[in-house]
């Protein structure tokens, strides 16, 4: 686990390792497999409307009869190089520190090992880091809720209970998770000598925004702390992996380094989302009123897969964008601002095999409209794989229809193909052209960049030398890329390119097909200034 820090603001995973140092896990797959006999009852929702006055009382008594069922949450998990080097940077940590967290390394003499010893000549022990989160009781027989990052990689998770003393813990096990949503469903191996209360379950559908909600966690390790606060906006677009988003509930109620995996209570005292995140700032880890949970109603329909040990989504091969707010009538032929971009089309996918093409705007999925990007991933991973669904696109202003087979999303596999900005560290040819508008430079390609861009026999174009970051190519071309075509119409080097470009009026947008080396044919739009 490791803390990310920029100058600007970062985002943080609310679990904490140690009451010091918060910890941040990203997803990656690898679920613990149970028998398929095993099953769950979903609990129920409650949608009845939030009617009634809040007074003096309220927050007091949803306290009171909902902290038994929050459990605070020990694990702990091998630390990898990568955490000990953004936990202690340059290496200068203190004894103490080092003693603390990991517990003796075998190399620091006088230190007493677990038998007594000084640890001189024994085999250094393998590093452990720890980390605190929290999750609620849905089950009598110790199914817990919690979040993906707060058990992701353990080799020991400890449950403590609210009925219980605070040095008393149990055993628990990972049942399911899911990366995507950031949950994650674990169950007790040992079980206490007293009947383990159950959570309420509310409608997160029902939720606006300046709804009263209560937070209750344990926050750097101050068990069972309740906040209260407000949801201050519902459906965030939150980035959860690289080009998954995930909707997410934002409040201000305070949520701090091991809230995560804690339950957020309308003023019924029933939950309506599990704590996440939270935005903070280089000079803060804390609270700074900005904290996302995932809506319960994501969670809850989950729940029969995480019981599985694996939940299954659809994907076809395609990544997309979002149709600009203007220009797409004359762009695309669009009637209104609905629909989904193809982006990159993944060679050998169930997209490419259906024949879909970057550019095309998918407007109907399996007979249902699209109305933007982030619904279209919606509907293709909510379908089961093996499953084949007809597609309507607009190519070059025209319906065409296709049928597309859904296959299982492996997340890992389609994280790991996401490869790194390439370089351009190859010697320049003397001359280049401008696109005019665009802040972009572009050169011939050469037999060599080819080969280096790993560019299709046959291809040419325009090769991307520099971007003017303050331009309007700057958010979707980057230095590397290869300008192939320019509103449709094949260039074949530097010159074309730039003169196809400056026939762009100024206002309106290109609609340009270029190679990236990371994802093959990639189209994109931009507005000319």
């Amino acid at each position: 686990m490791s803390t990310r820090k920029t100058t600007f603001f970062y985002v943080l995973l609310t679990a904490v390792a140690t009451l010091a140092v918060s910890t941040v896990v990203f997803s990656r797959i690898g679920l613990t497999p149970v028998s398929s006999a095993q099953t769950i009852a979903v609990p129920p929702m409650n949608s009845a409307p939030i009617t009634g006055p809040i007074d003096a009382s309220t927050f007091r008594n949803i306290a009171k009869s909902q902290s038994p069922m929050v459990v605070n949450i020990r694990t702990e998990m091998k630390a990898k190089a990568q955490d000990l080097t953004d936990f202690f940077g340059s290496g200068n940590m203190p004894d103490d520190l080092l003693h603390r967290f990991f517990g003796d390394q075998g190399g620091r003499g006088g230190t007493p090992d677990d038998q007594g010893g000084t640890g001189r000549g024994r085999r250094p022990r393998e590093p452990k880091m720890a980390a605190t989160g929290t999750g609620f009781i849905i089950s009598s027989d110790g199914l817990i809720l919690t979040n993906n990052h707060v058990v992701e990689d353990a080799t020991k998770i400890e449950v403590g209970l609210y009925a219980d003393d605070p040095d008393i813990n149990y055993s628990a096990k990972v049942i399911g998770r899911d990366p995507l949503t950031d949950s994650a469903l674990i169950q007790l191996t040992e079980k206490p000598n007293h009947p383990l209360p159950e959570a309420k379950f509310g409608d997160s559908s029902q939720v606006g925004a300046g709804d009263w909600v209560m937070a209750i966690g344990q926050p750097f390790g101050y068990q069972h702390t309740v906040t209260v606060g407000v949801i201050s906006a519902t459906q965030r677009t939150f980035p959860v992996t690289d080009g998954r988003t995930n909707d997410m509930l934002q409040t201000d109620a305070a949520i701090n380094p091991g809230n995560s995996g804690g339950p957020l209570l309308n003023v019924r005292g029933e939950v309506i989302g599990i704590n996440t995140a939270i935005i903070t700032n280089a000079r803060s880890e804390g609270n700074i009123g900005i904290g996302f949970a995932v809506p319960i109603n994501t969670v809850r329909e989950l729940l029969p897969q995480l019981r599985q040990g694996k939940v299954v989504r659809g994907r076809i091969g395609v990544q997309v964008l979002a149709v600009p707010r203007e220009g797409y009538e004359e762009m695309f032929g669009l009637k209104s601002r609905m629909g989904a971009i193809v982006n990159t089309v993944t060679s050998g996918g169930p997209a490419a095999k259906a024949g879909v093409e970057p550019g095309d705007v998918i407007v109907e999925y399996n007979g249902r409209p699209v109305p933007k990007s982030d619904d279209l991933v919606k509907m293709v991973v909510g379908t089961k794989p093996g499953t084949t669904v007809p597609l309507k696109v607009i190519r070059d202003k025209q319906d065409k229809m296709l049928n597309v087979t859904v296959i299982e999303l492996d997340l890992e596999a389609e994280q790991a193909g996401r490869t790194a900005r390439p370089s351009t560290n190859e010697t320049a040819p003397p001359e280049e052209e401008t696109g005019s508008g665009f802040g972009l430079t572009l050169q011939d390609v050469t037999p060599q960049i080819a080969r280096r861009l790993q560019l299709p026999s046959g291809r040419t174009g325009a090769l991307v030398t520099d971007v003017d970051p303050s331009g309007p190519a700057a958010a979707a071309i980057r230095a590397g890329d290869v300008i192939e075509q320019v509103n449709r119409k094949p260039v074949a080097n530097k010159t074309e390119a730039a003169r196809e470009l400056a026939k762009v009026a100024s206002g309106h947008y290109a609609q340009i097909l270029l190679w990236r080396e990371a994802n093959g044919d990639t189209f994109v739009t931009i507005k000319k200034d």
